[in-house]
């Protein structure tokens, strides 16, 4: 399977800006299949579908999208079975919500002869896709050290948090462990906070109880640094200089738009990349455009000064 180049993938998002490119006027069917927005970056994973779905049946009359979110995995299966039987897709852009339950409906589906567009979670057997459109996770963690070091260049003393334990954490933290690798930062402790804010506020709490100095935090999620924040507050703690998350949460952005010496930068994760997949997928079906392989969305420093070009006040995240 071939990786896009930015070349060539700069050419085929150009091409969204007319309907011209449509070889027939037959009517084809793109169902989206993502997860129910059960926190902050999947909400605006869903906003972001909603809208991009809504503005390219604008721009291509001769496609029709069924838009559907599940709340956990069987539910999804269900709906893209229902896809398949009821609509009669042509192609199906899902971000799965576990790689194995999916993998056999998927799968069924491309061998149906459908265009297939996986985004974020692969599947467990590799090659069922047409394309694969996701984010940079090794980026993630090398941009995030790579600032810390920028931030600390006498070092100091750092504590870090882990998201849910996946292949996608493990990525994450490997390229930030190395990034800051003889920088002088010192990694006191590495926790799992899983992506959840309650979670990190009671992780941070056993950090601050048992480390009398603290300089900053790696908590690699802006859902976490929001419980790492509150947690800090509570404790009245002065001695954090300061905090980095990471995903692009609006309230941060803002933040960080506004010189928060405590939100001083962001990485970026986008959820917006459900927008990538769903309109790379509708060049796919509407012209010869080559569009198959792997899009890569690389993770992007926010700093005050960039702060406003990743702001999204609509978005719920």
């Amino acid at each position: 399977m071939k990786r896009i180049t930015s070349f060539i993938a700069a050419a085929v998002v150009a091409t969204l800006g007319t309907a011209a490119l449509a070889q027939d006027t037959e009517t084809k069917v793109i169902g989206v299949s993502i997860p129910a927005a059960t926190h902050g970056w999947a909400g605006g994973m869903n906003f972001h579908a909603q809208e991009t779905v809504k503005r390219l049946e604008a721009v291509y009359p001769q496609l029709d999208f069924v838009l559907s979110t599940a709340s956990d995995p069987a539910t999804q299966v269900n709906d893209i079975e229902d896809m398949v039987a009821v609509r009669g897709i042509d192609a199906l852009v899902v971000l799965p919500f576990e790689s194995d339950p999916l993998t056999p409906p998927v799968q069924a589906v491309a061998e149906s002869g459908a265009w297939v567009t996986v985004v974020d979670r692969g599947l467990s057997v590799p090659g069922i896709e047409d394309l694969y459109v996701a984010g940079d996770n090794p980026g993630f963690g090398r941009v995030s050290g790579e600032f810390m070091v920028s931030k600390m260049p006498e070092g100091g003393d750092i504590v870090v948090f882990r998201g849910i334990p996946t292949t996608i954490d493990n990525e994450r933290v490997d390229a930030f462990t190395a990034a800051i690798k003889d920088s002088g930062i010192n990694v006191l402790a590495m926790e799992h906070g899983n992506w959840n804010r309650d979670d990190s506020f009671t992780v941070m709490e056993d950090f601050l109880s048992k480390y009398p100095k603290i300089d900053a935090v790696w908590a690699s999620d802006d859902d976490m640094a929001i419980g790492v924040l509150a947690a800090i507050e509570a404790a009245g703690r002065d001695d954090i200089k300061f905090v980095l998350g990471g995903a692009g949460m609006k309230e941060m952005i803002l933040r960080t738009s506004k010189g928060d010496e405590m939100i001083p930068a962001n990485v970026t994760y986008p959820p917006s990349m459900i927008a990538t997949a769903i309109e790379l997928t509708a060049v796919g079906l509407t012209s010869n455009a080559p569009v198959s392989g792997t899009f890569k969305i690389g993770s992007v420093l926010v700093t005050e000064e960039n702060a406003m070009d990743f702001y999204y006040p609509d978005s719920p995240f």
